[in-house]
């Protein structure tokens, strides 16, 4: 049976995209989630319409990951589940990417989620295990020239996790460490990206939900219902795994 009913649950970069989706269905599945984002406003409005919790938190900040997990600690006394789905994308290749682009990317994506895994480990480990989720991308498994940076940082995010893995299974912890890689999903940050690469305003279309379809774009929700299940305990014998959902783009 796939619940996660009263799990404690924290999401990153929720207040849009990816990491929305995953807070709405995780809390209309009767999860406990903690809500985190730079976008305060945002994340505030979203996290009270649902019943969740926001903590405004630049991921790449080692004192803010600590803030977070002490507020989790003292209001839930346990964390059940890490997402780890902050990130941005900088459209840049190998001779336009700046040192300030190649900088803030790896920072939010690598730094965030070496933060997130290693100070949320000691408090699941007294949890009795818990379920991390790190946000990759098919940019770790095929080169895309545009997102230089992003797919270097997602890359790094796969081979981190797999690491992860092992270490909490060798020393016996409960903790299961996977990663997630969306092809193409209907986000603001895919928008944009198809408007500047491809000169489409998916926004403008007459029907945005059919042109998303047209263009085989996913949703949101394709990504929040393997979130959930890996929160699950129905997953427990998944761990270090790369799953992608990408309706089969990258195998062509």
């Amino acid at each position: 049976m796939i619940s996660v009913k009263d799990k404690v649950v924290i999401v990153t970069g929720a207040a849009s995209g990816l990491g929305e989706a995953d807070a709405r269905m995780l809390a209309a599945e009767s999860a406990i989630v903690i809500m985190t984002d730079i976008n305060a406003d945002t994340g505030q409005r979203i996290a009270e319409e649902i019943g969740a919790t926001f903590f405004q938190q630049d991921v790449s900040s080692e004192s803010g990951w600590s803030d977070l997990i002490n507020l989790v600690r003292s209001q839930f006394g346990r964390l059940d589940a890490l997402v780890n789905n902050a990130g941005i994308a900088v459209i840049a290749n190998i001779e336009t990417t700046t040192a300030d682009q190649w900088r803030r990317t790896m920072a939010t994506h690598l730094d965030g989620t070496f933060w997130g895994c290693q100070s949320a480990i000691p408090l699941m480990k007294e949890s009795g295990g818990g379920s991390i989720i790190n946000m990759s991308s098919t940019a770790a498994l095929v080169g895309i020239p545009a997102y230089l940076a992003y797919s270097a940082a997602k890359g790094g995010i796969l081979s981190m996790t797999k690491s992860i893995a092992v270490h909490c299974k060798q020393q016996k912890l409960g903790i299961r460490c996977n990663s997630i890689h969306p092809g193409s999903i209907s986000t603001p940050m895919v928008h944009e990206a198809v408007k500047t690469l491809a000169g489409i305003d998916m926004t403008a279309m007459p029907d945005v939900e059919q042109g998303r379809k047209d263009m085989g774009i996913g949703e949101p929700d394709d990504i929040a219902h393997m979130v959930t299940y890996l929160i699950s305990d129905a997953s427990k014998h998944i761990n270090g795994a790369q799953i992608v959902i990408d309706n089969a783009d990258t195998v062509v």
